[in-house]
C-alpha cells in the first residue's frame, strides 16, 4: 500500500482493508478518508450493489426472507469479486459495508486477495444515534440500534482490529487504523484462494 506523499504514517505494500459496522458508525466517512490517503486508493461501497436492483429488491430485515438472504449474498458476492478486481489490477481498495454476525468471517473468505485488514467500528450506541440524528438518510426501521449492536458485540467473529471511535473524529479513526496496520495484533487475515502478490 503505497502512502500519499503527504502522509505521515507509513503502511505495507497494495492491500485490501473491509470497514465494517453497524449502520451510522461511522464506515461511509473513516472509509472515504482512508481510500483517499492510498496512492491508487477505491473506495468500494458494498451497499452500492444492493441499490442497483431497482425492481423486485428484497431489504434484509430481522426475519429476513429466503430471497432477501440470497440477495444479501449476491451483494456480498459482487463486493468481493470487485475489490479483487480491482486489487488485481493494482489498486489499494477500501471495501465498506455492514457485514457482522456469522457473515463478517465467510465474506472474508470471499475476498481471495491478501493482505487483508479487516477494521471493525464499535461506537457505542448513544454515538451511533448521534450520528444517525445528524444524517440526511435513516438508516434504522426495523432494525433498532441495540439489535444490530448485540449482533456485533455477541455473534461477529473476533477478526481484525476492533475500534471504539465513540470519542474519535473520523481523521483520528484513520490515523490508528494506518498507524497499527503493522503491528501483529491488527490481525491481518490469513490466505484464501490464490493471492495476486
Amino acid at each position: 500500500m503505497i502512502m500519499q506523499e503527504n502522509a505521515n504514517v507509513h503502511a505495507p505494500d497494495r492491500c485490501i482493508f473491509l470497514v465494517t459496522g453497524i449502520m451510522a458508525s461511522g464506515k461511509s466517512t473513516v472509509a472515504q478518508l482512508l481510500a483517499e490517503k492510498l496512492n491508487r486508493g477505491v473506495h468500494l461501497r458494498g451497499d452500492s450493489f444492493r441499490r442497483m436492483i431497482v425492481n423486485g429488491r428484497e431489504e434484509y430485515m430481522p426475519e429476513p426472507s429466503e430471497e432477501a438472504i440470497r440477495q444479501l449474498w449476491l451483494r456480498y458476492k459482487i463486493t468481493a469479486s470487485t475489490a479483487d478486481t480491482f486489487f488485481e489490477e493494482g489498486f489499494n481498495v477500501v471495501v465498506q459495508d455492514v457485514v457482522i454476525g456469522p457473515f463478517l468471517g465467510e465474506f472474508v473468505e470471499m475476498i481471495q486477495n491478501r493482505p487483508l485488514y479487516v477494521v471493525v467500528l464499535t461506537p457505542n450506541e448513544k454515538a451511533v444515534e448521534e450520528r444517525e440524528a445528524s444524517r440526511p438518510k435513516t438508516g434504522y426501521g426495523a432494525w433498532t440500534i441495540s439489535h444490530l449492536n448485540k449482533i456485533l458485540q455477541t455473534e461477529t467473529p473476533k477478526l481484525g482490529m476492533w475500534i471504539d471511535s465513540s470519542e474519535q473524529t473520523p481523521q483520528e479513526t484513520v490515523e490508528e487504523i494506518l498507524l497499527s496496520v503493522k503491528k501483529p495484533e491488527f490481525g491481518k487475515i490469513p490466505n484464501s484462494g490464490n493471492q495476486i502478490v
